[in-house]
């Protein structure tokens, strides 16, 4: 089976292991360089600057290993004008490179692997053309209803990655102010395990971010936005999921990886074969049963059943205390995809069948169109700003 073939799930709770791939920067040109000022050592290797030029923006595919500390932010627009976007571009650039007046203040230690993302919501796609890539709103899912209205949508996402939690606030409240007119919609933190690339335990103890596109052909096939005035960017998916980890570590290890389909120590399928192995959903019994059970998240998820394409997943894990004694905490899921039926597709199947969604319930959900990339010569949003007159 071909690799967009082996779609394991809902972003980030399907499971697996590594597989290897040449790093985005070396196939591409755009490269990621060493930090160049602030401390401490900026030779440090384990924190290469992400540059914020590129083909698409940072924080997408680049790094390769998502940093450790995640903050998304979505605003509110008065009108549709996206007259601000260059500047905001610039804005960006300026803060990454060091060249912004309050960089020291904000960053005294320099920027360090720090990348800020740029998208627009539904309805400011929607104003330049409804049958552009990200003009449609998201539906509503089984048990979306108790999502209230104030963690849904949003005309801007910005979203801002750190090895350094404390530079989140600081330099996403510089970059929203600079958007004019714009209110805070909602806002939410989030941390990572330790990683390499995608791959990382979610809160429920299972490894996730496995089944990923990898390499320039997959990216471009699956991700990706092909032509028109979003060429380059892509369609992401925001959901905030509140997981029940009591309830789910109260079961048996058996059964948790039932309701996976998958061991949770290694990721490998209970079909049989190693991590790195494809979930065989005709695998039995002697006795004739399914090795993956029927309604296992693996088997629910499996694009035989959904017809949908890989999607890039970078979730998060968030934990935002107790609400009226219930913990508030859970997977920040974010995904990308170049058509948003990706993930539409993905979700009403596991709304029909999926053991993992009695421990689940959506608490917030939004989709935006992340901008293609950008430069100094080439401003962000430039197209789609030509196109909306």
């Amino acid at each position: 089976m071909r690799r967009r073939s082996v779609l394991l799930g809902l972003g980030g709770l399907v499971t697996g292991a590594v597989a290897g791939g040449v790093g985005w920067g070396a196939a591409t040109g755009w490269a990621t360089a060493p930090v160049t000022g602030g401390k401490p050592s900026t030779e440090d290797p384990k924190l290469p600057r992400v540059e914020a030029a590129g083909r698409q923006q940072a924080g997408i595919r680049r790094p390769d290993t998502p940093q450790s500390h995640g903050r998304l932010l979505a605003l509110d627009l008065p009108s549709t004008d996206l007259g601000w976007l260059a500047a905001l571009g610039d804005l960006i650039l300026d803060i990454v490179d060091g060249s912004h007046p309050d960089a020291a203040t904000i960053l005294p230690d320099g920027a360090g692997d720090l990348s800020i993302t740029v998208g627009l919501g539904p309805r400011v796609i929607a104003s330049v053309d409804p049958a552009l890539p990200g003009a449609e709103e998201l539906p509503d899912f089984k048990n979306d209803g108790a999502i209230p209205d104030s963690r849904r949508g949003g005309d801007v996402l910005l979203a801002a990655y750190c090895s350094d939690p404390t530079a989140l606030r600081p330099v996403l409240d510089l970059v929203a102010a600079a958007v004019p007119g714009a209110t805070k919609r909602w806002d939410q933190r989030g941390f990572r395990a330790p990683s390499e690339g995608t791959i990382v335990r979610n809160p429920l103890g299972f490894l996730d971010g496995v089944v990923v596109p990898r390499g320039d052909a997959e990216f471009d096939e699956n991700v990706w936005i092909p032509d028109g005035p979003l060429a380059q960017g892509t369609v992401c998916v925001i959901r905030r999921l509140r997981l029940d980890v009591n309830a789910f570590h109260a079961r048996s290890r058996g059964e948790q990886e039932a309701v996976f389909g998958r061991r949770a120590g290694d990721g490998a399928p209970l079909s049989g074969g190693g991590p790195r192995d494809q979930v065989d959903l005709r695998a039995k019994t002697p006795e004739g049963e399914y090795l993956v059970p029927a309604n296992a998240h693996a088997r629910a998820a499996h694009p035989s059943f959904t017809g949908s394409e890989l999607m890039l997943r970078r979730g998060y894990t968030f934990d935002d205390g107790d609400v009226d004694g219930v913990a508030d905490t859970g997977l920040l899921f974010v995904c990308f995809q170049r058509s948003l039926r990706t993930f539409t597709a993905t979700q009403q199947r596991l709304d029909e069948v999926d053991a993992l969604s009695q421990f689940v319930t959506p608490t917030g959900s939004a989709t935006f169109v992340i901008l293609p990339g950008f430069d100094r010569d080439r401003p962000l949003g430039a197209a789609l700003v030509a196109l909306h007159g």
